[in-house]
């Protein structure tokens, strides 16, 4: 589909995100496509909702009233649901992006996706696999704080006298039988493989792969890494298209 027509729908649970990676999040959502709306949810007569209110105006997010009508309880996650409904019966984006580490958004991820549409998820770690496995992508947000995996790189890095590359081992919780399956099902019997199309036969098997959660800032890093793997520069009109090979 062409990325100037491919909008996307950016619905927050402001309850259950993180205010400070409201960058991060509209960087990672301009990876697939344009946000054109941008709303969060919450009770926003509370102190747990004061985190927003500096953000909203800055990214251009349209701030959703929804009172608590339960002591222990809120309608946000109701209230999403129904808006995201609403949304997708307009036609008027292309794919939606829900930001919430709450399983209560799972059936919604799956009816987009019954839809046709895309559906991305970013949310915590601690979200569970229901709804991360209900997404086409799900980005965690720890790797969007810059903080997670550089242990992992360091790790892994030579000594002060060679190239501070990282290196990972079998040992490694990286799945070296998810790589080698999403190279093979990417190769079609090809010698040579884009990055891009193992890339996508990762995120195929496994929506929540990211190379950054194992210290990396790109796939083609990560397989740079890897002793049964090459990768191949592949220069095209002046681009890089790295190619991955096996040695």
């Amino acid at each position: 589909m062409d990325e100037k027509k491919f909008h996307i729908a950016v619905l927050i649970d402001g309850d259950n995100a993180q205010a400070k990676l409201i960058r991060e999040v509209l960087a990672e959502v301009s990876k697939y496509g344009k946000a054109t709306i941008r709303r969060i949810y919450g009770d926003w007569t509370t102190p747990q909702m004061n985190s927003w209110k500096e953000t909203i105006n800055q990214h251009s997010f349209s701030p959703i009233q929804k009172f608590s009508y339960t002591t222990g309880k809120n309608s946000t996650d109701s209230s999403m649901i129904i808006d995201a409904m609403d949304i997708l019966h307009s036609k008027s984006v292309e794919g939606f992006c829900i930001v919430s580490s709450d399983s209560d958004y799972t059936g919604l991820a799956k009816r987009i996706r019954e839809e046709g549409m895309f559906v991305m998820g970013i949310g915590r770690r601690i979200t569970p696999k229901a709804f991360i496995k209900s997404c086409e992508i799900f980005t965690y947000a720890e790797n969007l704080s810059g903080g997670n995996g550089e242990k992992a790189k360091s790790k892994k890095a030579k000594s002060e006298n060679e190239e501070a590359t990282p290196h990972l081992e079998e040992s490694d919780e990286l799945d070296l039988k998810l790589i080698k399956k999403a190279y093979d099902i990417a190769s079609d019997e090809d010698e040579e493989v884009h990055v891009s199309k193992i890339g996508a036969a990762l995120r195929k098997i496994d929506p929540s792969f990211d190379p950054r959660s194992y210290g990396f800032k790109n796939l083609t890093e990560l397989f740079r890494s890897l002793e049964e793997f090459s990768v191949v520069k592949n220069v095209v009109n002046g681009l890089n298209y790295p190619l991955v090979k096996r040695r």
